[in-house]
């Protein structure tokens, strides 16, 4: 259970902790943190929905298998679609955003940059390929020492926290405050990362839920606490600075702040990278196993062992991802949005399965999933046109699949 509860702290406590509190405040002010309160409220229902279903159905195709049941397998393949190519596009970004606070430390240049985010991503896949066990310690012990390091950030900086930087509160007008949290998102997803690994607890009835109540405190609590201490001490500083957790180290720890700032950054970074190739390696395995991807790729989808043929290919589709963003000088930023927007539309179908699948049988867990479904829907518009991505690769599955069938089955998801 702590080796699940920190593979899910990992998998969602990202590299938003790194930059993302300067970027909400910059687009909302002090307002921002109502869209972190917002964000973190949202957690609860869709942890909750994931949770249940997990424990009901544990399997490493995860969202994917629970779409099936109320769905049927053709829309089942297209949420394991997303998830499978939304996490090969978001995790060079997340090596890219640890590498560039690590090349600032040593004050390396961009080719420095470009080999700490490949060496991070080597790190993630080799850890893997030993089994989620293994990967399942490391994570303990990243996670640890992660949270140990932003409570030290917050503490040191609380002294330099003002009351009158909450002033004034929304200097951008209210409407800012949504379009922070769908920026925000990205700091939230990988809830649904567990659903994946569900079946290597040793007794996932009592472990899962376990593992989630504890993601939820952890996560909220730094998410929060983080928030409001960027906001409090740096002022108005807080939206113009690129690394928001190396200024409030700095406060409190002078020089030694940015470099603490970085081997935060690299644990945050590693993390996030391990707890996402894990999922996505044991949902490839399942997707082939299911027939949506070719059956060459199955092996290692059961309990306890390990994909390494699909573990590869999750390696090759992010190392061709990571390799053309450095050649043709794409903006970090539309990978995160494509992979964000990908996730969004997930969470969207597997809250909807949710309602369906337990609607007689937990009263709890259809609740979650409808008060879930509300808010993604809201935030899944926010995302803009990015949600091509995810519309795109369903339609071209759908077409692929068989269109008679496949179209009855989409309008029982609409």
């Amino acid at each position: 259970m702590p080796q699940g509860m920190a593979l899910y702290v990992g998998a969602v406590l990202g590299t938003g902790v790194l930059t993302l509190p300067a970027l909400a405040a910059e687009l909302a002010g002090p307002a921002s943190l109502l869209a972190w309160l917002g964000l973190v409220v949202l957690s609860v229902p869709l942890a909750t929905t994931f949770a249940v279903l997990a424990t009901r159905f544990p399997d490493s195709g995860g969202v994917s298998t629970y779409v099936r049941r109320a769905f049927g397998k053709r829309i089942s393949a297209v949420v394991g679609w997303w998830f499978f190519i939304g996490a090969p596009l978001g995790m060079p970004a997340l090596a890219l955003f640890g590498a560039s606070y690590l090349a600032e430390v040593t004050h390396g240049g961009q080719g420095e940059a470009v080999a700490y985010a490949a060496a991070m991503l080597t790190l993630g896949f080799a850890s893997n390929a030993f089994g989620v066990r293994l990967s399942g310690k490391v994570q303990l012990l990243l996670t640890g020492t992660l949270a140990l390091l932003l409570v030290t950030a917050v503490v040191v900086a609380v002294p330099h926290a003002r009351e009158g930087n909450l002033e004034p509160f929304a200097p951008h007008g209210w409407a800012a405050v949504g379009s922070a949290a769908a920026l925000l998102m990205w700091s939230f997803n990988g809830w649904e990362t567990v659903t994946h690994l569900s079946g290597e607890f040793a007794n996932p009835k009592r472990d899962i839920k376990r593992a989630t109540v504890g993601a939820l405190v952890v996560i909220g609590s730094l998410y929060l606490l983080l928030a409001a201490v960027t906001t409090l001490a740096l002022g108005e500083s807080a939206g113009k600075t690129a690394t928001p957790l190396a200024a409030l180290l700095e406060l409190g720890l002078g020089s030694t702040g940015p470099v603490v700032a970085a081997f935060i950054a690299v644990l945050v970074t590693s993390g996030t990278i391990n707890a996402y190739v894990a999922g996505t390696s044991k949902l490839a395995a399942a997707l082939a196993r299911d027939g949506a991807l070719p059956r060459y790729f199955a092996p290692g989808a059961e309990t306890g062992a390990v994909p390494l043929r699909s573990l590869i290919i999750v390696a090759v589709m992010t190392g061709s991802v990571f390799s053309a963003s450095i050649l043709f000088d794409l903006d970090v930023q539309t990978l995160v949005l494509s992979s964000t927007a990908c996730i969004m539309a997930l969470y969207v179908v597997g809250a909807s399965a949710g309602i369906r699948i337990l609607r007689y049988t937990s009263r709890a867990g259809t609740v979650s999933a409808a008060t879930a479904l509300v808010l993604l829907v809201v935030l899944s518009v926010l995302t803009g046109w990015y949600l091509l991505w995810p519309l795109g690769i369903a339609a071209a599955w759908l077409l692929v699949a068989g269109r008679g069938a496949a179209g009855g089955q989409l309008a029982q998801v609409t």
